[in-house]
């Protein structure tokens, strides 16, 4: 989880768009080069209200692949019994084993 919100994180980048040299940026925000260059490769181009739309995104994303490996996982496990003979062993059967 990111310790800085997606206002702060646009922040950022438009300081060093509007030519604060990309070092000072990240010096000030305690931050290391590598961190804001990914930071403006996610959020370059984005207004505030994308950058929330985009995490809503991922949460819901996120969410749904969850579901969907839930419900992957309940088919495996339903298709496995079915393929299971329940059926009690009748009393012959139980004889001729012995």
């Amino acid at each position: 989880k990111s310790r800085f919100s997606e206002q702060q994180i646009i922040g950022m980048i438009k300081e060093q768009e509007a030519g604060v040299p990309t070092a000072e940026v990240c010096r000030k925000h305690g931050i290391s080069s590598a961190t804001f260059y990914k930071y403006k490769a996610k959020f370059g181009g984005m207004s505030v209200s994308d950058a929330q739309k985009l995490r809503a995104l991922e949460l819901e994303n996120s969410h749904l692949k969850r579901l969907l490996a839930e419900a992957v996982l309940d088919n495996a496990v339903l298709k496995d019994l079915a393929t299971k003979n329940f059926s009690r062993p009748t009393l012959s059967a139980a004889r001729s084993s012995k």
